[in-house]
């Protein structure tokens, strides 16, 4: 497999190791650590993770850059971008430690009433190990851009694998040891700085990566500022994207709605997740193939056979949801919870199409047409939401999610007349060979899961079997009914390099 396949596949192995491990390693800390300190540790973690959003969408800057500058074999240009880029984190990091600090400063006056002095003592301690966190993880970032932009994918994604796997292994070991929430924080700091320093190591080693540092030009800094902006406006759309319908159930309904509303939230962007995990792959192609000017046929052909892989893995997570999710809601958080289940649903239908055409994404983004995406997308959000506001009453938590999710599949409309009209991409095509090719496999999968969902075999175990059985019958239906010729045979070499089988 080359290195956007292995790339792929470990970016999948990472997002299942983070939901698995999350869903039992969370209530493991929260026992650990107690109701107050956890919610101490989540507290603080989240508003200095606001300030993450400083990075002003410069990682994906590196990428496009480097990738073009790669394609145009200019070196020099290269070697400049990045010194500048790296003076412009060197500011961006000294602003998180001055932000942070005033932060820092007033924590007593933010939290006083709701946290007592010993909390705020450890919340203050808490706030200065996570701010030097963030100021070297910022820049620290740049380092798997780089990597990313050069596509190499394997190291950087075996790296965040086994990080994640140690940082888990050392969590329940310092937890059972008797850390409290400033030891957890410590500890990913420390992981943090070694992953940086391997990353550093292996890009100057063996991408032999250079860096000129010089004053930066004001040219070069307005072609930086210009693309990045819009990559930061949108990472912060994606930041407040479903906190809107939090805030109208919060001051509409009550607190019991809105943890009904979060666990839905969070079901769904498990399946969002997908997205991040392709995109980052595809911006170096796709910039190289825009530098050497590929033509509209090409393009849709990459869109239309990255569509179809992206549709193999995410039409089975929600048919296997839709099968499953109630029964996997109940064993985890409960019968309450039921409505999640109904929000999560309708996120995953709204996330399908823009999570198949992750490789339009990257065109706009290599073409430098991201703004109009971004404008698109804070429109309809902003529209959707304040449906809601009416919608909330009448329909509850159901009702401000769908207007949410209804106003969001408006811009997909949206984004795919401008695919058709701009990027000159035959989406006509990619919707026969894409989503139509998938239709057999979701009616015999959806037809075997009606008889696998009243299998008599109860609790974990239970819902194991049954997604299983579900899995083999999806596969099974993929390879008989929707795989081309080159699809079976990237599925042979895989089986053959694994076991020696062969589909044919």
């Amino acid at each position: 497999m080359n290195q956007i396949k292995k790339g792929a596949l470990l970016s999948y192995i990472n997002i299942f190791l983070t939901n698995t491990i999350g869903l039992i390693l969370t209530p493991f800390i929260v026992k650990s650590l107690g109701d107050s300190e956890y919610g101490l540790y989540t507290l603080i973690g989240a508003f200095v993770g606001y300030i993450a959003i400083m990075d002003l969408g410069l990682n994906n800057t590196i990428v496009r850059y480097v990738s073009k500058y790669r394609a145009l074999e200019d070196k020099e240009s290269e070697e400049n971008f990045l010194g500048t880029s790296f003076i412009i984190y060197g500011v961006i990091s000294f602003f998180v430690v001055i932000v942070g600090s005033i932060f820092y400063f007033n924590l007593e006056n933010i939290f006083s009433s709701s946290l007592n002095p010993e909390e705020i003592k450890k919340a203050k301690l808490m706030t200065l190990i996570l701010i030097f966190n963030l100021a070297i993880t910022l820049p620290g970032g740049a380092f798997t851009a780089i990597s990313n932009a050069y596509e190499k994918f394997v190291f950087p994604r075996a790296l965040a694998n086994i990080k994640y796997i140690l940082r888990s292994i050392l969590v329940i070991l310092i937890l059972y040891l008797g850390a409290d929430s400033i030891g957890l924080v410590i500890l990913d700091t420390f992981i943090n700085v070694l992953t940086i320093i391997a990353t550093f190591i292996y890009i100057k080693k063996y991408i032999k990566v250079k860096f000129k540092f010089q004053f930066p030009q004001k040219t070069m800094l307005y072609e930086i500022f210009s693309y990045s902006v819009w990559i930061f406006i949108f990472a912060i759309i994606g930041q407040i994207q479903w906190k809107g319908g939090q805030f109208i159930i919060g001051t509409n309904l009550g607190t019991k709605e809105v943890a009904v509303y979060a666990i839905g939230i969070l079901l769904g962007s498990y399946y969002g997740a997908f997205s991040g995990a392709l995109s980052n792959l595809f911006l170096p192609r796709a910039t190289q193939m825009v530098v050497h000017s590929a033509t509209n046929i090409q393009l849709t052909h990459s869109l239309i056979k990255i569509g179809r892989y992206s549709l193999f893995s995410l039409l089975l997570i929600f048919i296997g949801f839709v099968a499953l999710g109630k029964e996997f809601i109940i064993l985890w958080v409960g019968e309450t919870y039921l409505d999640a289940y109904y929000i999560a649903i309708i996120i995953m239908v709204g996330y399908t199409i823009p999570l198949s055409q992750t490789f339009a994404n990257s065109l706009l983004e290599a073409k430098k047409l991201f703004k109009f995406k971004t404008l698109v997308y804070f429109t309809s959000l902003f529209i959707g939401t304040l449906i809601s506001f009416y919608y909330v009453k009448k329909n509850g938590i159901i009702g401000v999610i769908s207007c949410i999710v209804i106003s969001w599949l408006i811009s997909q409309i949206v984004m795919n007349i401008f695919y058709i009209k701009i990027l000159k991409l035959d989406i006509k095509q990619f919707f026969i060979k894409s989503l139509k090719d998938f239709i057999p496999p979701l009616i015999s999968t959806s037809i075997a899961s009606l008889f696998i969902i009243y299998i008599p075999i109860d609790g974990w175990i239970g819902l194991t079997v049954k997604g299983i059985l579900i899995v083999i019958s999806y596969i099974l239906s993929l390879i008989f009914l929707t795989m081309n010729e080159e699809e079976k045979q990237i599925l042979n070499k895989i089986l053959k390099t694994k076991n020696g089988i062969k589909i044919k």
